[in-house]
């Protein structure tokens, strides 16, 4: 008897499933709202050069301090990081007149004043992340994702050595503790650490999170499972843009986003550890008692009547993997068969492709014409729409065609919006929620598509594997975008030169459509 048979007799999506699944897609709202803070964390405002008070100035008007102060840009806006070193009072007189020679002018030397219309405060007016300094506010991006980085690897080896309950429950108490951390923050380098550490703490409820309710879940329910966890992803999104509409300062917006997280760390009480965990690592007696609940809470009694707890005991130590006594396995264990070689490469190259596309059209929300915050709640909202055609997609043509067209289709999006004129603003924005549409469609289906690769043994060393290439992805996307020093479509150019190639890679990948969760390695092969 397969674990898959027992989970018939028992309910496969039953009361008992539906209340883990809702338990634990409560985290999985806070993830967005962490791993998207960036935007709104460290959002430039508008600034120029702080101009200090002469008395020359008395008589004159802010915008004639600011004419005589500030060279303009050849569009007739002030420039943002350059000041002249003396007052051009002959531009009172004619303002369209050129300063004499451009080496009296310089960079801001007394800070920068801001515009504090939008946001009462940001990292970047905090700690004047601007100008020469502009990299490090990007930075702030790339620290969290290199924790994610990190985490990913952390947790994926632990949830399998110790459980997938036991680690989610430590990554959630360590995501409260930093990203309080975080919201006390009094100098960047204290930020940049701490931000780094919410990573690592947020990686393992990522990781967790949809692998630990799949191996509840039937084969049929296996891919509404899925979308139906990533659609709280969305929900989390569409959270993210009414959170920082309503708290402009950052301290508090850290707070407001972290604080979910207490709620989630109470209902995980009701949830169960993964029976299939426990049968592959020999506690036969926890996995019984769970499943016994489960037939209960299904109201499927007739399972304890049919099957005494002796007879259901002895199945249980059959069903264990063979697993040799004393055998372990770890992130090598991924590439020592061939099969297994072939699927671990693959899939670490279609999630790099996924999350390095994906991040970069999420931390660009004022390139496509339309309000910030309103970019951000209608990125989260076609999300949704792209999951249900997904869940036909997924289950109609197959995973490995679903994700490998998603993934191209996201390139040839971005790819389309270099090509456009910036004048035509609508088209521009149609577009890219297309393009947004198809990248949350091809990050949707790759959480589901690995988990069904690996098999449980190794389950949880694969997503952490893959996991770390994604947040490597996901670490460099924001960087990317200095890149437009070089050439203003440089960035736009790499995301989708990336998206295409990597989405051309799932096509190398086996189909999982249908075919039960591999238990042990020798499934695989």
């Amino acid at each position: 008897m397969k674990f898959e048979d027992l989970l018939l007799e028992i309910g496969g999506f039953g009361r008992f499933q539906i209340l883990i699944l809702f338990i634990l897609c409560l985290p999985r709202i806070n993830l967005p709202m962490h791993f998207l803070l960036h935007n709104f964390l460290a959002a430039t405002p508008s600034h120029r050069c702080a101009i200090p008070h002469q008395e020359a100035f008395v008589n004159l008007t802010v915008e004639e301090v600011l004419l005589i102060s500030i060279p303009r840009e050849p569009d007739g806006t002030f420039r943002s990081c350059e000041m002249f070193s003396r007052p051009q009072f002959q531009l009172l007189l004619n303002s369209s007149l050129r300063p004499e020679n451009d080496s009296i002018i310089q960079p801001c030397q007394h800070g920068w004043a801001y515009d504090h219309s939008q946001f009462t405060s940001t990292i970047s007016t905090q700690w004047d992340l601007v100008c020469e300094q502009r990299g490090l506010n990007q930075a702030t991006a790339t620290f969290f994702f290199i924790g994610v980085t990190m985490g990913a690897v952390v947790f994926g080896y632990l949830s399998d050595r110790f459980g997938r309950k036991t680690m989610l429950l430590l990554s959630l108490v360590c995501s409260v503790v930093f990203g309080m951390l975080s919201a006390a923050s009094v100098s960047y380098s204290m930020l940049a650490v701490t931000r780094t550490l919410t990573g690592v703490a947020l990686s393992g409820v990522s990781l967790i999170v949809l692998p630990l309710g799949m191996e509840w879940v039937d084969i049929q329910h296996r891919t509404l499972t899925g979308i139906l966890t990533s659609i709280f992803w969305s929900i989390g999104n569409m959270l993210l843009a009414m959170v920082a509409y309503l708290v402009r300062e950052w301290h508090w917006l850290l707070v407001a986003v972290t604080g979910p997280c207490l709620l989630s760390i109470v209902c995980l009480w009701w949830v169960p550890e993964s029976a299939r965990w426990l049968i592959a690592n020999g506690k036969v007696k926890q996995a019984h008692r769970h499943l016994l609940r489960c037939a209960r809470m299904n109201r499927r009694k007739d399972f304890a009547l049919l099957l005494p707890s002796s007879h259901l005991s002895q199945a249980l130590r059959r069903m264990a993997t063979d697993k040799k006594p004393g055998e372990s396995y770890s992130y090598i264990s991924l590439f020592r068969t061939p099969v297994l070689r072939k699927i671990s490469l693959c899939s670490g190259a279609v999630w790099f492709g996924v999350a390095f596309s994906y991040y970069g059209m999420s931390m660009n929300l004022t390139g496509f014409g339309l309000n910030m915050y309103l970019s951000q709640f209608v990125f989260g909202i076609i999300e949704i729409p792209a999951k249900m055609i997904m869940y036909v997609l997924v289950n109609r043509v197959g995973r490995r065609q679903s994700q490998a067209w998603a993934l191209i289709l996201t390139g040839l999006c971005i790819g389309a919006n270099v090509i456009i004129p910036k004048p035509f603003t609508s088209l521009r924005s149609v577009v890219a929620i297309m393009g947004k549409g198809f990248s949350e469609a091809a990050f949707t289906t790759v959480f589901l598509y690995t988990s069904e690769l690996y098999p449980t043994v190794l389950r949880q060393n694969g997503m952490g594997y893959t996991s770390f290439v994604a947040r490597l992805g996901g670490a460099l996307a924001p960087l990317v975008f200095l890149l437009d020093e070089v050439w203003r479509s440089l960035p736009e150019v790499t995301y989708c030169g990336v998206a295409v190639c990597c989405g051309s890679v799932a096509f190398l990948l086996p189909e999982t459509l249908n075919v039960r969760l591999p238990e042990g390695i020798e499934d695989i092969e």
